[in-house]
């Protein structure tokens, strides 16, 4: 990669680290600062902490994937790592909108407007934890400094157990 498409690379790494640390903020303080329109963490502070999550696992993303060697191949764990990534933050989504869909615990008549209770900061922290472990998953993966996948044992202990076993089986030269 040359010097201007890793000054690009940088740029937007920057850019989208700051503007996702700055719309979280933003959203959880917006009480503090009082640029709430509503009280509690109403919808557009969901959105605005939703949309400032997602640029900085995409930040995270890129910022891992430039890590690799260049043409390293692509391997099983560092697919998983990225879908369980997007599957993390599709569960955010889900978890951060549940009322507003009606699938939340706040969405009967009883409730004025949907709020973000135990079960909803609950189900994004284990987004969040679900996004984290994709991106392990992506950054032990094959392409980094090593030639095999950190998961290279599971391969290697069922080869040698088959091998194992061919060697344990009897030869029958009576045919």
């Amino acid at each position: 990669m040359n010097a201007k498409n890793r000054q690009i690379r940088k740029i937007v790494l920057i850019t989208l680290t700051v503007l996702g640390i700055l719309l979280m903020g933003l959203s959880i303080a917006a009480d503090a600062i009082r640029l709430d329109g509503t009280p509690g963490f109403g919808v557009v502070q969901m959105v605005a902490f939703l949309t400032g999550l997602t640029l900085l696992t995409v930040a995270a993303y890129l910022f891992v994937y430039g890590l690799r060697l260049k043409g390293s191949p692509r391997s099983l764990q560092a697919d998983i790592g990225v879908r369980l990534g997007l599957t993390g933050l599709v569960f955010v989504y889900i978890t951060g909108f549940s009322d507003l869909i009606g699938i939340g615990t706040h969405v009967n008549p009883a409730f004025e407007r949907p709020f973000v209770g135990p079960l909803q900061l609950g189900g994004l922290l284990l987004g969040v934890l679900i996004i984290i472990a994709g991106l392990l998953l992506f950054f032990t993966s094959r392409g980094t400094t090593r030639e095999t996948s950190s998961m290279e044992f599971l391969v290697n202990s069922s080869q040698s157990a088959r091998e194992e076993a061919a060697a344990e089986e009897p030869v029958d030269d009576h045919c």
